[in-house]
């Protein structure tokens, strides 16, 4: 494919609403991992996903190998913090996430990190009882964490169980973006990571790959008005997308298309962020993305052959044929952006 039309490929990133915190950098290194898709030793030791057709090996129209790798979070139980209630396994803190289990009853426990870099803390709740996974976005730093189980649920009351403050070293800033966790949760058996594969079979480069995935997510998900309003009511700090349902069901909310476009990416090896944020007034998140030999592509883009712009598929797949949004969305000063999962 030559560079005129590879730069006119329309490439996305989504934007969801979600009530969430501020204070995500964009910023990202110039120069990274070498060759279309290629990533570090240890973001390559994944595991192969099957393809859409059930079989072990990569499709292959497009010269970019689009065999699917998922990065499986471990406890391995070599570095550990915690007490009776709370195990906090850092044994992978050097590949961007720890993990975190809470071993009590309570119903309502909340967990805070302050990651290096950001004014806020990040705002997660047990969701299991067994490990979770939590990424280490702000890269090689100090990190605080703090468990809080619910003292009064009315009152909304919450009393500290176990908190840390350490030093992480992260090997591979890009090892973060590339696996699970709580806010892109998928395995190697996920529909989403297959149907992923198959949107890459045609693809000669990591551009090509965002390409096909934004325009499937534009021309196959519809936005669910009524699931937004219900989420909002019910307060967005406690809902999860699942990128399987998303999927399957063709509908959802902007944190859903986001969601499922993180995971496609992530799984074809494409470092991906999940960014919370604003879209003028209103919460939202979208996806940013590393690509070799460009960098860290922030926002909303589209290239036109002289300049990037601002493209947001959730409200192309709604608001098609409008002059208005499509100039608020080419504007990049209309979204501020805030933490990154």
């Amino acid at each position: 494919m030559d560079n005129q039309r590879l730069f006119r490929r329309l490439i996305g990133f989504l934007v969801i609403t979600c009530l969430l915190g501020s204070g995500c950098s964009g910023a990202g290194a110039d120069t990274g991992p070498q060759g279309s898709g290629g990533r570090s030793s240890q973001a390559l030791a994944g595991t192969m996903a099957q393809t859409a057709d059930g079989s072990d090996e990569a499709l292959a129209d497009g010269s970019r190998d689009n065999t699917p790798v998922v990065l499986e979070a471990r406890a391995d139980g070599a570095v550990t913090y915690g007490n009776e209630l709370v195990t906090i396994d850092a044994s992978h803190s050097d590949d961007g996430y720890i993990m975190i289990k809470y071993n009590g009853t309570n119903e309502m426990v909340k967990i805070l990190i302050t990651a290096p870099g950001y004014d806020k803390d990040y705002q997660y709740t047990s969701r299991s009882s067994d490990f979770e996974t939590f990424p280490l976005t702000g890269g090689s730093g100090t990190y605080k964490i703090i468990v809080y189980e619910s003292v009064s649920v009315e009152e909304k009351k919450y009393s500290p169980i176990f908190q840390l403050e350490t030093e992480f070293t992260i090997a591979d800033e890009f090892t973060p973006f590339l696996y699970p966790n709580q806010y892109v949760n998928f395995t190697k058996d996920s529909q989403s990571v297959k149907k992923g594969a198959q949107l890459a079979a045609s693809a000669d480069t990591d551009l090509d790959v965002v390409a096909n995935v934004y325009h499937y997510l534009v021309d196959n998900v519809v936005y669910d008005t009524g699931k937004a309003q219900d989420v909002e009511d019910k307060k967005i700090r406690l809902y999860l997308p699942t990128p399987d349902d998303t999927l399957d069901s063709g509908t959802g909310i902007c944190f859903d298309y986001a969601a499922l476009m993180t995971t496609m990416l992530r799984s074809q090896r494409i470092p991906t962020k999940l960014v919370t944020g604003y879209a003028g007034t209103v919460f939202h998140a979208w996806i940013s993305t590393y690509i070799t030999d460009v960098g860290w592509i922030d926002n909303i883009i589209q290239f036109d052959g002289k300049s990037w712009t601002m493209m947001d598929p959730t409200f192309a797949a709604s608001g098609k044929g409008s002059k208005d949004t499509e100039k608020f969305i080419s504007d990049g000063s209309n979204y501020t952006t805030s933490y990154c999962y």
